[in-house]
């Protein structure tokens, strides 16, 4: 049920005509309380989307009673109209539900927007469609704005983890442009529990330097990343907050897998282990530095274990190692040893779907995992029309 598995929340996904192909583009979440608060992480790029700059705005107090969230167009460096039209989606949606009972100003919606960047938004039938998704909602909505995010995403995008009688539900959208400081991903997550918007907002942070900031799929980043935390409180229970934090960290953890698994053109998921490294920094750079490879990211869609490859990318980090004692995994083989010939190639199984890249920089204990794809034609003709 994804956003609307936690009790106190509800949503809709319709089609308002935002998209030429008649799909699916506008999804709404409200949190029906009673506890409101919330907290979210954007984009790191300078270059922000008219609804992110909104949404960092309306968050600064920690709280949102809704969530409007369109495809088929991003709202990205539309100047000062762009901020307007983001303005008025807001107003639209704190009328309609004002009307219908729950009294709400526009300052209590966020917004995203995901597509073509230096397009304005159709506002003549965005804000219509706010009405028509204001009526569907439903509590069991929530697969339904899920598949309205979508944009070139070839499936919807969700996960639930239940605790006890508390639970963590989200939805993402995301197929490209994934790269750390987030991916181009519109992400909304939920929490019947009772917490208040400190302890979301560090739940979250944790939670996304382990999991989102860690995809990397092609090293673009976008404007419009947005991942949203909102906590109804209509479970009544307060977990510990390390208990919370790892559900929130479970649900990112599965989202992000599935990005990286839906990636543009994509045939291989690969999974990067950076081990025995002297700092986690050290681990995280060389492991997006793998990722970002793009010769080996061919190799490995050519199922050729180029250990030569990881090498090199390892080279060009600053992180702390000996070059003689880098040791490479692909799959369980150790094709490297110590900065050369390891055991035959030849012996690496690369027919699946996932392939493991292990990097041991034999220079201290730190850990990292990135999670990247390989480079195929189809990547090409699918980000011809791509966007935010």
């Amino acid at each position: 049920m994804s956003v609307t598995a936690a009790k106190g929340f509800t949503a809709a996904g319709i089609a308002a005509g935002i998209k030429q192909n008649g799909n699916p583009d506008l999804a709404l979440v409200v949190n029906t309380g009673p506890r409101r608060a919330a907290a979210g992480v954007f984009t790191s790029n300078r270059v922000k989307a008219a609804p992110v700059l909104w949404s960092q705005q309306v968050l600064a107090d920690g709280e949102l009673t809704a969530v409007v969230l369109n495809s088929g167009g991003a709202n990205a460096c539309t100047g000062p109209q762009g901020f307007q039209d983001t303005h008025a989606t807001a107003e639209k949606v704190a009328e309609v539900l004002t009307k219908a009972g729950r009294e709400t100003g526009a300052g209590e919606v966020a917004v995203a927007s995901t597509g073509l960047i230096g397009v304005l938004l159709p506002m003549d039938k965005l804000l219509p469609g706010v009405e028509t998704a204001a009526a569907e909602l439903s509590e069991h909505g929530g697969e339904k704005a899920a598949i309205a995010i979508k944009t070139t995403d070839t499936v919807h995008k969700t996960a639930v983890v239940t605790k006890g009688e508390w639970t963590v539900g989200g939805m993402a959208k995301g197929a490209g442009m994934l790269a750390p400081g987030l991916a181009t991903m519109l992400v909304v997550l939920t929490t019947d529990a009772d917490v208040d918007a400190a302890g979301l907002d560090a739940a979250l942070r944790h939670s996304t330097r382990l999991t989102f900031d860690r995809v990397d799929s092609d090293g673009c980043m976008s404007t419009n990343d947005t991942v949203l935390l909102l906590a109804s409180g209509a479970a009544g229970v307060t977990p510990a907050q390390d208990e919370f934090a790892q559900a929130v960290q479970e649900v990112c953890a599965d989202l992000a897998r599935q990005l990286i698994g839906d990636a543009e053109g994509a045939s291989k998921d690969i999974k990067i282990e950076v081990i025995n490294a002297a700092t986690e920094d050290d681990a995280v750079e060389v492991g997006r530095s793998i990722a970002r490879n793009n010769l080996l990211k061919c190799a490995i869609h050519g199922e050729d274990p180029n250990w030569g490859r990881v090498l090199s990318a390892i080279g060009t980090t600053s992180a702390a190692f000996d070059p003689d004692k880098l040791n490479v995994a692909i799959n369980g083989v150790w094709v490297c040893k110590n900065g050369s010939v390891g055991e035959d190639r030849e012996l690496v199984d690369m027919r699946y779907r996932e392939v493991v890249i292990t990097a041991d920089l034999a220079a201290g204990a730190e850990t990292a995992v990135i999670w990247a794809n390989d480079l195929t034609a189809d990547y090409v003709h699918e980000n011809s029309a791509y966007s935010s």
